[in-house]
């Protein structure tokens, strides 16, 4: 990985804020120009599967069981 490359860390905030809405145009750029696209859509896919889980979590703890 070169060192222009953004760090795992960076692409999981970087996708984190994408994914509410909050990613600023400087940043949107930066990962254009310097991220590399599997990347992002590893941790992508990634992010939505750990959303769709707390969603189940969240909607079989509140739903009654009969």
């Amino acid at each position: 990985m070169s060192n222009n490359s953004p760090s795992l860390k960076e692409t999981f905030k970087s996708v984190a804020a994408a994914f509410f809405g909050v990613q600023s145009n400087k940043n949107r750029e930066k990962d254009f120009s310097q991220g590399k696209i599997s990347h992002f859509i590893l941790v992508g896919i990634v992010c939505v599967a750990i959303f769709i889980i707390a969603l189940i979590a969240v909607v079989t703890l509140v739903m009654p069981t009969h």
